[in-house]
C-alpha cells in the first residue's frame, strides 16, 4: 500500500500584540460582595421598619416614599451586582 504524503506544520506564527492605549481594569472586586449585601440589607431594613412603626419610621415626612427609597436601595444592590464577577 502507498504511504501517504506527510504535511508539514505551518511555522508558529505569534499572537498580535495588543495596542498600548487598551484599558485595563481592576479585577480586585473585593468590595461589590460586601457593599451589595449592605444595599440589600439596609433595603430591607428601611421597609421593614416602616411597616413595623405604622409609617412613623425611618423618615416620617417621606411617608408612603419610604417603601420607594427602600427598594432603591435594593435597586442599588442588583445595579452593583452587576460589577461581580
Amino acid at each position: 500500500m502507498p504511504k501517504s504524503r506527510i504535511r508539514k506544520k505551518a511555522d508558529f506564527t505569534p499572537p498580535p500584540q495588543k495596542s498600548a492605549t487598551a484599558i485595563k481594569f481592576n479585577t480586585n472586586r473585593g468590595w461589590v460582595a460586601p457593599l451589595m449585601l449592605a444595599f440589600f440589607i439596609v433595603g430591607l431594613a428601611w421597609i421593614v421598619l416602616f411597616y413595623v412603626t405604622q409609617g412613623d419610621l425611618p423618615v416620617d415626612a417621606f411617608g408612603n416614599w419610604n417603601i420607594v427609597v427602600g427598594f432603591g436601595f435594593i435597586a442599588g444592590g442588583f445595579v452593583v451586582s452587576t460589577q461581580w464577577k
